[in-house]
């Protein structure tokens, strides 16, 4: 077992323990209606809760561990995670006292660990300063507000490499062949071309331009003449068409805070960069491959 491995079997010792009796009281349960949702006990996160071999446990220790927990863990009464957190916590405590001094490996994953927990409280000022209801709509009213109905197009083609061989697919759909079988049979289409060389929906500028001026000069069940792209010659049919309306604000509201988020974190990381003071120091030939090797880490 390596020493990550034992650090994580540790930490989940006392939760197992405390978990089969969880599980069976809950079995146990009687049904009934569901209990409306308790209103959130408050303490003080220093109060004491334990204190092995003078070191104190307090209830904010217990409250980041219980945070921290596995999803797997979350559905038990808060009783048995209170204990089962304290028992993880002493038992850790204990270990911990086990070991003289401090590893290197601890230090430098202690270092690791803080700077990102407070690079990731500033991503959280970042990201609630930024995305609100306020933003959020001037971002959709931008992108949206006065957008016009989109046309798309629903459409089948066959593709071949040469123009012979699409004046042979032209002259056999004008003879009455079955346009989806000529397809299946012919085009070299890997994506449509077992599906009958139906494309599905799509709207402007997601097929090259030469495709696209073709389907768009098409009435419903046309077919055009040669169309040819870096692909090879095409002849479309055109399906069907329908306006795509744009999209209400409910639909495209997480993708436009997603996008709010990015570009506030990216405008603050580029200031911050620009004005602090970095020094890259010169490390010759070390083989980035260094960072493979754990056992440097070990006394």
């Amino acid at each position: 077992m390596t020493r990550i491995t034992a650090t994580l079997a540790v930490s989940a010792l006392a939760l197992a323990a405390a978990l089969p009796a969880a599980a069976q009281d809950e079995a146990e349960a009687p049904e009934g209606e569901a209990a409306a949702p308790a209103e959130m006990p408050t303490a003080d996160p220093a109060t004491v809760i334990a204190t092995v071999n003078g070191t104190d446990i307090t209830l904010g220790q217990m409250i980041i561990a219980r945070a921290q927990l596995p999803q797997q863990y979350q559905q038990f009464p808060p009783d048995v995670l209170f204990e089962g957190v304290l028992d993880q916590i002493i038992q850790q405590q204990l270990l911990s006292e086990t070991v003289e001094g401090v590893p290197a490996r601890v230090d430098y994953a202690l270092e690791n660990q803080r700077r990102a927990l407070l690079a990731g409280e500033a991503v959280t000022d970042i990201v609630d300063t930024a995305v609100t209801d306020e933003a959020i709509q001037q971002r959709y009213e931008e992108e949206f507000g006065a957008a016009e109905p989109v046309t798309e197009w629903n459409a089948s083609h066959i593709l071949v490499e040469t123009e012979e061989e699409i004046q042979d697919v032209i002259a056999r759909l004008e003879g009455g062949e079955d346009f989806a079988e000529v397809a299946q049979e012919v085009s070299i289409d890997p994506g449509s071309g077992m599906n009958g060389g139906n494309l599905g929906w799509f709207g402007p500028g997601m097929m090259v331009a030469p495709f696209e001026e073709a389907v768009s000069g098409l009435e419903v069940g046309e077919v055009s003449e040669p169309v040819q792209t870096q692909f090879g010659y095409h002849v479309v049919l055109l399906n069907e068409t329908r306006e795509q309306e744009p999209p209400p604000l409910t639909e495209v509201q997480g993708e436009i805070a997603s996008a709010i988020q990015q570009e506030a974190l990216q405008e603050r990381i580029d200031a911050l960069m620009g004005e602090a003071e970095i020094e890259m120091a010169e490390t010759g030939e070390l083989d980035p491959a260094v960072l493979n090797n754990l056992d440097l880490l070990e006394p």
